[in-house]
This record gives structure tokens, C-alpha cells and sequence, in this order.
């Protein structure tokens, strides 16, 4: 039985743990390994540890975070397989999709290699007589990531790398039910020459958490989960006075207009609702079906369903892997029957599947409703599993009103050969993140994720340019100097 535990000061735990939780390979339904679950006392010791470092690491120069980066960078690459293995383990994912996983949490770091670029200031000279001012971005200090299971690391990269490199010491709280990949990282960038404490590691749950939000000397929180948990996150750290972003949950409405390819946007719909089963929260779960597509629509879908090979993710042919845990594909199967019992129609039924894989896994096939109607809970709860909802729309204004009413707003994406309705929809549409055929429309690193309504809490979005914006405060400066006493001829160093 593996032992996990949390990674502070540049080492392992070394005081154990008063409680543990299991971790599960969900492709056996067998217990892997043990996590050690921290008490408020442990993140006492990570936050002062971290906090001892940022005061040295801040001063560190723009060259010395930079070079770090790079080694980091080195270090993914080269080990991406051995890190997409232990997310296969412990998530379920099947191998390919937890290598591009890491694909796009490397493009982060990439990103962070760039650091000095995207902290430079600006300065005006002689604003009065004699008088420059200009302006400069500083690092927070401690810093705190709360990241979900479903993404065990692209999501931690899309905070840590910007944050150390911004100057900050991060203490990351991955979740309890895949831990390891975030032990890896922890150790990964020690390895690249990160200083002791800048980057610390403490598991746990909900008790972890509530140490963080509401430790004084944690300045920001970047949290990504559920809607109901961001709201919770949000709320209670912005009473201590930090700075959060609360990534929450999302509903992704995909809309395919009458002159769409039908054949490219059923492909898109097959890949956005299922990979990672459905795990993402940029998953496609509801196809809106403008009229009159949809019968031809769905049977493009359901024809492609038949071929997902459903199965244990290191088998090679197997297309989705398991869900999470025996209580999360519990749940989504509650939502199957209660769709049923809604009277949406089933045009496949992922109970049925005969997975490729030890029965004892947590295994539910991909499963499509056709029919479905606003006020069922398949289409109003977030499933966050392999359940495809087919809304049926009588126009292209009904369609996006339906969008609209949605209370979430993380992605959208609309199918169709018409330019002027892709710009009308784009422009029209109240979600943060739009594709046009394209359905998971996920930006690259140099732009910024997040979503509008109930799927983001706070002003700041993640990664890119408003990430660097979350981890530093700015400051402006107005000086005035004096002539020189003396002469130097020698090179300022």
C-alpha cells in the first residue's frame, strides 16, 4: 500500500497523520494507496515555511526565476509519460488524454518562461519638471491553490508556474482522490533548483481547505470545483481580505444551426461529451439542435457512439476510461434514471457497457438523451460524466436565449458555415469562453480561462496575462532626483 503524504519545506511530511484517505485505481475498484489528510496545524507549518521562503525568493532577480522555469519546463517534457501514467492511475483518464493533460499544463510553464516580458512596467518621463513616474508589478507572498480531481495537473500548472515565477511561494491543496502527480511536480521543481518552501504540498479535504481560507498569512486563492464549493471558497476567503478567483462548475451548451456539417459537428460531439467521461468542466453536455437537424443530427452521434471503446485507460484501444470513484459514478448514474424517469428519451445507455477492464472498475458507457427539456435535472444540474443531453430548438433565437438562461457560463460553441451567425452568436452570447466549431474552445496559455456567471467568482481569470494580473499587485512610483555629486565613468552594475 503506497504511502502519500505532504511535501513542505522541500521534503517529505515527516510527522504523520492523525486521519488518511484512500485512493482508488478506478479501473479495479482496488485501493492504491493511503493520503495523508492535514490538520489545521500541518498548514500552519506549510504557511510558515512558505512564508519564509517568499521573503527570500521575491528578491531573487527576473534571470535567476526565469532560468528555473526552464529547467522545469526540461523536466515535464521529459518525464510527461511517467507523469501521465500515475494521472491514468489514480483519475481513470485513458493514457492519450492524460498525456495531453500535461501537453497543456506544459504550455503554461512555457508560458511562465516568458515572466520578464509579462511583469514589465511603464514609465513616463518628465510628467512635471524634473519629474519621472512609473509603474511595477509585485509579488503577494503566500499563495494558496485549491485544485479538483478531474485535472490533477493541467490545473495545478495553470497556477503554480505563474505564481513562483511572479516571485510568490505557493502551498498547493490537490484533491484527496488523485494526489500523486502534484507529489511528483513538488519534487520536480525542487529538482529543477526551486528554493525550499517556494513550492509546498499539503493534502487533505474540506478541513485543509478551510485552514487556507482562513490563514492570515495567505494573501490569494485560486480555486477550481464545483459551483456550489467556488461560491464557498470565494466567500470565505474575501472575508479574511484575500484576493480569490473561485473557479466554479459550468453547463456547455454546444448549438448546431440547419447549415452546419453535420458529420464534423457530430464528431465534435461525440469528443466533447465524453472524453475524460465526461469528467471536464469544459465537456459538451447539452447539444442544441436547431431545426430541423436534429433527428439527422442524432443519429450521426449515436451511429459514432457505438465505436468508444470503454475500458481500463493503459489497455491500448480503449477510448474512455472510468469515472472517479464508486460515489461519483453512483451519482451520475442517479441522473441516467432520473432522466429517464423525466421522460427524456434514451437513445443509448451507458449502463448497459461491457467495458474492456475489471468489472469491479466504476464504469458507466456514454449515454445519450434525446428530447430533453429545460426544466429536467440532466439538463439543468451539472453531471460531470459521460451523459450527452440532445435539446431540441425551432430557431437560431431560441437557441441562444437558451444559452443565455443558463446560470452558468464557463464554454459554449456553435457549428455552422455562416460567418455572419458565428459573429452575431460570439458577440451575442453571455459565456466566457466561445468556440466556433470548435467545442471545447480551451484557450492557449497566453490567453486567459475563466467563465462568466455562476462559473467564476471574482475578477481575474486564470493563466495568461490576467494570471500574472492575480499574483502581483501593482504599484506606481514618482521621483524626483537631484543633479549627481560626483562623476562615474564606469559601467552601473
Amino acid at each position: 500500500m503506497r504511502h502519500i503524504t505532504h511535501v513542505v519545506g522541500g521534503e517529505p511530511w515527516p510527522h504523520g497523520a492523525v486521519r488518511q484517505g484512500e485512493v482508488f485505481d478506478p479501473a479495479t475498484g482496488q485501493v492504491t494507496g493511503l493520503v495523508d489528510l492535514a490538520s489545521p496545524s500541518d498548514v500552519d507549518v506549510a504557511v510558515a515555511a512558505a512564508g519564509t521562503a517568499a521573503a527570500n525568493w521575491r528578491e531573487e532577480s527576473l534571470t535567476r526565476r526565469t532560468k528555473v522555469m526552464f529547467a522545469v519546463r526540461q523536466l515535464v517534457d521529459a518525464r510527461r509519460d511517467e507523469l501521465a501514467a500515475v494521472v491514468t492511475a489514480e483519475h481513470g483518464k485513458v493514457l492519450g488524454d492524460a498525456a495531453g493533460e500535461v501537453q497543456r499544463g506544459l504550455e503554461v510553464v512555457e508560458y511562465a518562461c516568458g515572466i520578464p516580458a509579462a511583469l514589465q512596467g511603464r514609465f513616463s518621463e518628465n510628467v512635471s519638471t524634473g519629474v519621472d513616474s512609473y509603474s511595477l508589478r509585485q509579488p503577494l507572498g503566500v499563495v494558496a491553490v485549491i485544485s479538483p480531481f478531474n485535472f490533477p495537473v493541467m490545473v495545478p500548472l495553470w497556477f503554480v508556474p505563474i505564481a513562483i515565477a511572479c516571485g510568490n511561494a505557493v502551498v498547493l491543496k490537490p484533491s484527496e482522490k488523485d494526489p500523486s502527480a502534484s507529489v511528483l511536480l513538488a519534487n520536480w521543481f525542487a529538482e529543477a533548483g526551486l528554493p525550499d518552501g517556494v513550492f509546498s504540498v499539503v493534502h487533505g479535504d474540506k478541513e485543509a481547505v478551510d485552514a487556507l481560507l482562513d490563514h492570515p498569512a495567505v494573501r490569494a486563492v485560486s480555486f477550481v470545483g464545483s459551483t456550489s464549493v467556488a461560491r464557498y471558497v470565494y466567500e470565505r476567503g474575501t472575508a479574511t481580505g484575500k484576493r480569490v478567483q473561485a473557479l466554479g462548475g459550468a453547463k456547455n451548451h454546444m448549438v448546431v444551426l440547419p447549415d452546419a456539417d453535420l458529420e464534423a459537428a457530430a464528431d465534435a460531439a461525440v469528443s466533447a461529451g465524453f472524453g475524460s467521461a465526461g469528467e471536464r468542466c469544459m465537456a459538451v453536455s447539452v447539444v442544441v439542435a436547431v431545426d430541423p437537424v436534429g433527428d439527422a443530427l442524432v443519429e450521426r452521434i449515436a451511429d459514432r457512439m457505438t465505436g468508444i471503446r470503454t475500458g481500463d485507460g493503459r489497455r491500448p484501444g480503449c477510448d474512455m476510461g472510468p469515472l472517479v470513484t464508486r460515489a461519483h459514478l453512483d451519482r451520475v448514474v442517479s441522473y441516467v434514471e432520473a432522466g429517464l424517469t423525466a421522460g427524456a428519451k434514451a437513445i443509448v445507455d451507458g449502463r448497459a457497457v461491457r467495458p474492456d477492464g475489471d468489472p469491479a472498475g466504476f464504469w458507466l458507457g456514454p449515454t445519450l438523451f434525446d428530447h430533453v427539456t429545460d426544466d429536467m435535472s440532466i439538463y439543468t444540474d451539472e453531471i460531470f460524466g459521460p451523459v450527452l443531453s440532445v435539446v431540441r430548438a425551432p430557431s437560431y433565437d431560441d437557441a441562444l436565449a437558451l444559452v443565455n438562461r443558463s446560470p452558468y457560463g464557463n464554454g459554449t460553441a456553435i457549428f455552422t458555415r455562416d460567418g455572419g451567425a458565428a459573429r452575431r452568436f460570439q458577440h451575442e452570447v453571455e459565456i466566457g469562453m466561445v468556440g466556433v466549431n470548435v467545442a471545447i474552445p480551451v484557450p492557449m496559455a497566453y490567453f486567459s480561462f475563466g467563465g462568466w456567471k455562476a462559473s467564476l467568482f471574482g475578477d481575474v481569470h486564470a493563466h495568461g496575462g490576467e494570471g500574472v494580473q492575480f499574483f502581483t499587485r501593482g504599484k506606481v512610483v514618482t521621483s524626483r532626483w537631484l543633479p549627481p555629486a560626483g562623476v562615474r565613468l564606469g559601467f552601473p552594475h
